[in-house]
């Protein structure tokens, strides 16, 4: 097969090379039969000619040796869902830990998708995991691991929550939680800000004399610094704070010293002794937000004191309540009223002769 590949020995096995697109490969036969060797070199020539071929080094390559990649990519970028990624992972791992990149075909993955289902996993959750995948094999496409990457069909989310807290329900609910979270609480509710942001407040992001609280880009989500003037209940919350500092505490809201922790649990109880249903606390940037735009203030400078980049998102949290559409239809029916109660022209006729 001279010109298409050659046929050559390391000890007493059989090994072949060929050439695809410009690269050489080196291949064992595993055989000391030099016909077996003969059948394989041939195969990978008809491969190469059909546009089948995958390089060993693919056909070797598992899942796992992608996970490890991503995960890197994720610690040397410093990106902040490298905890959701790995979470993403476990799941993944289930599925695909033993098979190679080869076996991870688009039937398999929407196989994997239907497994999900079954566990009542919601559609956002199953679409991270996907996502994972995604990227696990753009990583390896891109450092020449994999020759192509399988097509992952993205499910549809319908589970997009849209909850809101009015302000007595918000009042209500903040008089069951626990004496140290009844102002952290608050500062999210006025502020819009995130969860995470609000927990990594340090005091040397605060100038109480300026009045003004700057978010460090570091310890927000979309990496962009931002500032949140102090008026009103916001100042009065930081001032209490401040009062209640610790020397060996560099955290604005704490617990005995201790930054805030997980709180889902005393969350769940204020909730229910309340009274007032299942909320979550992002529901209280939601309500921020819309609280915001109902006072009246711009969109842009809304969107610039919670921290929202894109306009789709915004409009996403700004969200119409029944109460809202509840309102309009009442103003429509007034107006029509009004209407209704206004003098009715009549048309001017012409002087009887």
């Amino acid at each position: 097969m001279r010109g298409m590949g050659r046929i050559f020995k390391r000890g007493s096995v059989y090994w072949i090379a060929y050439s695809h697109r410009g690269k050489e490969y080196r291949e064992s036969s595993n055989s000391e039969t030099e016909s077996q060797a003969r059948k394989l070199l041939k195969k990978r020539i008809g491969e190469a000619a059909s546009g089948q071929f995958i390089a060993p080094s693919e056909e070797r390559l598992g899942f796992e040796e992608l996970a490890d990649a991503l995960v890197t990519d994720y610690e040397i970028n410093k990106l902040r869902s490298l905890r959701s990624i790995k979470l993403s992972l476990k799941h993944l791992r289930r599925t695909f830990t033993l098979d190679r990149a080869v076996d991870i075909t688009t039937d398999k993955i929407k196989k994997y998708v239907a497994s999900r289902q079954s566990e009542r996993a919601a559609n956002a959750s199953i679409n991270r995991e996907l996502s994972a995948l995604k990227r696990m094999f753009r990583l390896g496409v891109q450092s020449g691991r994999v020759r192509s990457a399988p097509y992952i069909p993205m499910l549809q989310e319908n589970n997009a929550r849209q909850g809101f807290v009015d302000h007595g329900v918000f009042l209500k609910l903040r008089d069951h939680l626990p004496a140290y979270l009844k102002d952290p609480i608050t500062f999210l509710y006025l502020s819009g800000w995130r969860l995470s942001e609000m927990k990594a407040l340090e005091w040397r992001d605060v100038d109480l004399s300026g009045k003004v609280v700057r978010l460090r880009p570091e310890i927000s989500k979309n990496k962009d610094g931002r500032l949140l003037p102090l008026s009103g209940e916001l100042l009065e919350i930081m001032e209490t704070a401040k009062a209640q500092r610790r020397l060996n505490c560099s955290y604005v809201f704490h617990l005995n010293g201790e930054r805030i922790g997980d709180f889902k649990r005393s969350w769940a109880t204020a909730c229910k002794k309340a009274g007032v249903g299942k909320i979550l606390v992002h529901d209280l940037r939601r309500t921020a937000i819309r609280n915001m735009t109902r006072a009246g203030i711009p969109d842009r400078v809304a969107m610039t004191l919670s921290g929202h980049k894109t306009r789709s998102v915004f409009d996403r949290y700004n969200i119409v309540s029944e109460a809202d559409l509840e309102r309009a239809a009442q103003q429509l029916q007034s107006h029509l009223n009004q209407q209704s109660k206004s003098p009715r022209v009549r048309p001017l006729t012409s002087a009887q002769p």
